[in-house]
């Protein structure tokens, strides 16, 4: 497995505005900006638009706050990158991957039951692959690599504190917290992170609902390689991706367990008024599912390497920011571009399928020398025609169902408690049958059969 390269700081360059001065300051923009384009947040998003830029010959800027691209990212652990497949062909001889999914689960949990549905495909395993287990430091590094490689000036330990306005409020740059280190740009691209800072001030954000986010956690537990792949019957670089529902003690949320070559990633994610209302705290919930008898086994004597959390934007269409203003485009994260849709859990790839969107957005509006608000209209047609904005409208109704009460805490237990009835010999008595058995553990669990139908009916427009 090739190493992930990590880009060199680049110095700060000279700039018109001094340190000290007040968010969105007033410039005089200058006819040759620093950079043609600045975006800032090295992550998925920001690298894919600066590649796509910088390989177009525009003079890029790729500002990133942690001392590498990388370093301060976290999520599951599950990374889909067809998206890859034209940018950077055969990506996957490269890319700092850990395994191949190759077994995916869903695991309903109880206190005391688990049901999970397993599949496997021996086609994942194989070019062009499916998805991969990777850790974000060498993805993203690896991933900006090839951004600079390309000719992006790649500027680390560098935060971007504001935005820079030209005399007719049109961003034109960002303010960082160098001595001198105001940049000036014909373009910014926003894609620092969810709950962006730099989307708000331009006022494109508008949706600060706790409900509207979950908080992940991850523990990273240390083990053997053979012991990895003995305990979730892998071989090679095979991986498994358990996602997990209920085990969060009826909090909003779910659960995951992602192998990698030599560890195994487990972890939470929570909503957060339900985390606020519960009072416990995320690793709690992590070592209730480790004591967990059907994960106890999986875990048994992994030695704790890391532990990490991180704010997600989980509402999908219903809390995405408007995408573009006068001078600035926002992806990734920082436009709510994560898919929480109970069978489809991704953020990554669309993070780059958004990145991509913005990079070519970028290079048509400043060869065109318009990088106006209307002048920036392609990336919403860019996203509108490809995955990103698709599968976001098609699954909007998704988070509202896979958080509900309902599927959180009574289906669960319903789902468990039927199937437990049904593999349960009762010799001499003779056996229920189907239909009265869920009857009968639906009105056990509280639930209504309207209620029932009508989410039927909700996951089958949805998922349909």
């Amino acid at each position: 497995m090739p190493e992930a390269t990590t880009p060199t700081v680049a110095p700060s360059r000279p700039s018109l505005a001094t340190a000290g001065r007040p968010r969105d300051a007033v410039v005089d923009a200058p006819a040759t900006p620093d950079f043609d384009l600045v975006v800032v947040g090295a992550g998925p998003a920001g690298a894919a638009a600066a590649l796509v830029a910088a390989r177009a010959g525009l003079r890029v800027c790729l500002l990133e706050r942690g001392p590498f691209p990388g370093a301060k990212n976290m999520y599951g652990g599950v990374i889909y990158a067809r998206i890859l497949d034209d940018l950077i062909p055969n990506w996957w001889d490269e890319a700092p991957v850990q395994r191949w999914v190759t077994r995916r689960a869903t695991v309903v949990l109880t206190e005391s039951q688990a049901l999970t549905i397993d599949f496997r495909s021996s086609a994942w395993g194989e070019p062009p692959y499916n998805g991969a287990t990777a850790f974000r430091p060498d993805f993203d590094a690896w991933l900006a690599g090839k951004a600079e490689a390309a000719g992006a000036t790649v500027v680390t330990s560098t935060t971007a504190t504001g935005l820079l306005r030209d005399g007719a409020g049109h961003i034109c740059g960002v303010r960082t917290d160098r001595p001198d280190g105001d940049l000036t740009a014909r373009l910014v691209v926003a894609c620092d992170g969810v709950n962006s800072f730099l989307a708000k001030q331009a006022g494109l954000y508008h949706h600060e609902d706790p409900k509207h986010f979950t908080l992940g956690a991850k523990e990273v537990l240390a083990l053997p390689r053979d012991e990895v792949e003995k305990r979730f019957v892998l071989s090679g670089r095979e991986g498994a991706d358990f996602e997990i529902i209920g085990g969060t003690r009826g909090i909003p949320g779910g659960g995951f367990i992602y192998t990698n070559l030599d560890s195994i990633a487990i972890g939470v994610v929570l909503g957060l008024d339900g985390l606020r209302k519960a009072k416990v705290r995320p690793e709690e919930l992590i070592a209730d599912l480790k004591r967990h008898p059907m994960i106890a086994p999986l875990v048994d004597g992994a030695q704790l390497q890391e532990y990490s959390a991180h704010l997600i934007p989980e509402a999908g269409l219903e809390m995405m920011p408007e995408l573009s203003t006068d001078g600035m485009l926002v992806a990734g994260d920082a436009a709510a571009m994560c898919l929480a849709a109970g069978i489809w859990l991704e953020g990554v790839n669309f993070a780059i399928g958004s990145g991509i969107a913005a990079g070519e957005t970028a290079v048509e509006a400043v060869r065109r020398g318009d990088v106006s608000d209307h002048g920036l209209a392609g990336y919403r047609r860019r996203l509108e025609s490809n995955f990103v904005l698709r599968d976001h409208t098609k699954l909007r109704r998704a988070p509202s169902l896979v958080m509900s009460e309902r599927v959180q805490q009574r289906y669960p237990q319903l789902t468990c408690d039927l199937v437990e009835a049904l593999f349960t010999v009762t010799n001499p008595e003779p056996k229920q049958g189907a239909f009265r058995a869920a009857r009968h553990h639906a009105k056990r669990s509280g639930v209504r059969l309207r209620d029932l139908a009508r989410d039927g009916w909700t996951a089958l427009r949805t998922y349909g």
